[in-house]
């Protein structure tokens, strides 16, 4: 339970949907289905992809209208004919792809139904409306609310849109995926912004897929399955999630993972090598290595770069720095073509963007791919025909789908699996792989977990980029973890959990600060100085510096097991060959950022904890005095 419904004023119904009915063509969206939202609660709309969950919110937010059935706001009727008379009536959506103006100010957007009034704005009022609700939720922006929408992370405009509809005073508010291009720490900060929304009396529809999201962050669900509603306010604590898997897909569905093994041993042949890449001012200095068969994962946050580096592999962006190697020779792409005949292929993020032409055909669309390869004119779509058919049913689909005329009628799942059918089609010797299950339902992501094992299995090399870090080490064999554009770990799936990669993964906008405290430290003590995190089982160093003469206790980004070094028992007291110690490092809110260690070989002599624990705070926080 989030804890938001609270007090008798929950007691009744914010928001009452009533025999919805929705028909396109011969398709049947919505069967007669019910919805309930109370005051200050989050309700989880869940079901697998064409369920008609975004159905019923566009039709509760006004952007369809239904054929049959009623709602209610409060007890009162309404019948919403366009977004605008459902806005008026204190609803608002917030859609998986925001719909901002890109061009405009956070502000400018938050704020932009008053650009439509007659007039001066009195953007210093405005501004003091905006710091208002700011406060109210208790929100920590990292962002000016003059920053170009253009500018802000998938995370921050999310924030703009919630500031948007918070500014039309909705209590009402949907939000439909809204985390599929968060990270794990992004979707909690979000997600713990609807708790504090749904404490402030509004009530909140939250359409995920995601069941950690559901467990966590709601107190009722509802399930829809194929436009019928199968279960309806159900309080979350009183299901699991094998229960609710069962509901949405009318069977038991074994875990996602299982069934599909990791691949065996090391790769003895490398398909591809990156080296100190640099693109744009996004990415800084990246270097990573696949080799045949293998799955490597990208992790880290959104903005850190991994999308940027995995544009320019594939030619869409120019790098400015670095060197790349497919199989050994220099390879250079100047543009996706080139890419494509070297033998690579790439899933974007953006299926619309990247992916889809939404006037060709299913098949045209499946096709897009092999001809480009071809060199004989005319389409030749019957040379591969058997194999489309296969790969495309290998993926859960039927093959009379390949007829239909417009891709824009499947489900964001079915459309996923077409791009990624096309790509298995054209058999790439290395398949890159940007949020491949962004908004698709388990049981479409089942299919293409399937897939990607397969074609590893059969010698792939594939590069996967996920914010959905359970997907990340579940599929991965390695894990190449971006912070801040940089590589900063190189790390075996087996030997990651989810806090652990999130702790690699964080931004350390102190790093320069601690990289520099290291380097006077080791000339200090002549010793070797490392920055690293410490779990019960394993070490990851940040950083090191050492003396000329003094070896290297853990080279910058290695990974090892506690007990393979010095530091296997904590803070060791300063005794041992090498003697060594370690002293926390705090940031200025007290948060843990790890610990320094030093070690120094015998004859030389490690200072006192408390002189060490000074020198951090007085270079990390100079306003604070170094202790005596």
């Amino acid at each position: 339970m989030t804890g938001g419904t609270n007090g008798a004023e929950t007691s009744g119904a914010l928001l009452s949907a009533r025999g919805i009915e929705k028909r396109f063509g011969a398709t049947r969206a919505l069967r007669g289905v019910d919805f309930e939202l109370r005051v200050g609660e989050v309700h989880a709309l869940v079901g697998a992809n064409g369920a008609g969950k975004s159905t019923l919110s566009r039709v509760i937010a006004g952007m369809i209208r239904p054929d049959a059935g009623s709602l209610s706001v409060l007890g009162r009727e309404i019948a919403p004919a366009n977004p605008r008379d459902a806005l008026e009536a204190g609803i608002a959506m917030v859609t998986q792809e925001t719909s901002l103006a890109p061009d405009l100010t956070a502000i400018e957007n938050v704020f932009l139904p008053e650009l439509g009034r007659s007039g001066r704005l009195d953007w210093r009022r405005l501004r003091q409306r905006a710091g208002a609700l700011i406060d109210d939720l208790k929100i920590v922006m990292q962002f000016s609310l003059d920053t170009r929408v253009s500018d802000l992370s998938m995370a921050n405009r999310q924030i703009v849109e919630i500031l948007r509809v918070l500014a039309l005073d909705s209590r009402v508010i949907l939000l439909d995926e809204p985390t599929t291009s968060l990270s794990p720490y992004e979707c909690d900060r979000l997600l713990e912004l609807t708790q504090r929304l749904a404490h402030k009396g509004h009530g909140l529809v939250l359409v995920t897929h995601r069941m950690e999201e559901i467990f966590s962050f709601t107190d009722r669900l509802t399930v829809l399955r194929e436009g019928s509603l199968v279960a309806s306010s159900v309080e979350t604590g009183s299901i699991d999630g094998p229960e609710l898997i069962r509901l949405m897909v009318g069977r038991e569905l074994r875990d996602v993972y299982a069934g599909q093994g990791r691949v065996g041993g090391g790769f003895a042949k490398t398909a591809f090598r990156a080296l100190n890449l640099r693109v744009g001012n996004a990415v800084r200095d990246v270097s990573l290595h696949v080799g045949e068969g293998e799955i490597l994962g990208l992790g880290g946050l959104v903005g850190a770069g991994r999308t940027e580096a995995a544009e320019a592999i594939f030619g869409l962006v120019p790098r400015r720095a670095g060197e790349m190697e497919l199989f050994g020779r220099s390879f250079d792409p100047r543009s996706p073509i080139d890419a494509i005949r070297a033998g690579l292929g790439f899933v974007g993020e953006d299926r619309r963007q990247h992916g889809l032409v939404p006037h060709f055909s299913v098949r045209e669309n499946l096709m897009l791919v092999h001809l480009s390869l071809q060199k004989e004119i005319g389409l030749s779509y019957g040379k591969v025909e058997k194999q489309a058919i296969a790969v495309v049913e290998s993926l859960g689909l039927k093959a009379a789908r390949l007829a239909d005329a417009n891709i824009l009628k499947f489900s964001g799942g079915m459309q996923q699996k077409i791009i990624l059918a096309r790509w298995l089609l054209a058999k790439p010797k290395l398949l890159i792989l940007d949020e491949p299950t962004r908004g698709v339902d388990i049981e479409t992501r089942a299919s293409i977990y399937k897939a990607l094992r397969a074609s590893a299995a059969a010698g792939m090399a594939i590069i996967l980029i996920s914010s959905d870090f359970e997907e990340l080490l579940g599929l991965s064999d390695r894990v190449v973890v971006l912070s801040d554009g940089r590589s900063v770990a190189e790390v075996p799936a087996a030997y990651l959990d989810i806090e652990r990669l999130t702790m690699l993964a964080a931004p350390r906008s102190s790093a320069g600060q601690i990289g520099q405290l290291l380097r006077q430290l080791a000339e200090r003590y002549d010793a070797c100085a490392v920055w690293i995190h410490r779990d019960a089982d394993h070490i990851f160093c940040f950083d090191s510096a050492s003396r000329p003469g003094v070896p290297p206790t853990l080279e910058r980004g290695a990974f090892a097991r506690a007990g393979d070094t010095p530091f296997a028992d904590g803070a060791t007291p300063p005794t041992g060959d090498p003697a060594c110690m370690l002293v926390p490092i705090l940031g200025k809110r007290g948060q843990g950022l790890g610990f320094i260690g030093l070690t120094v070989p015998p004859p030389r002599r490690l200072p006192q904890a408390a002189e060490l624990a000074g020198l951090i705070r007085q270079a990390l926080h100079p306003s604070q005095p170094a202790a005596a």
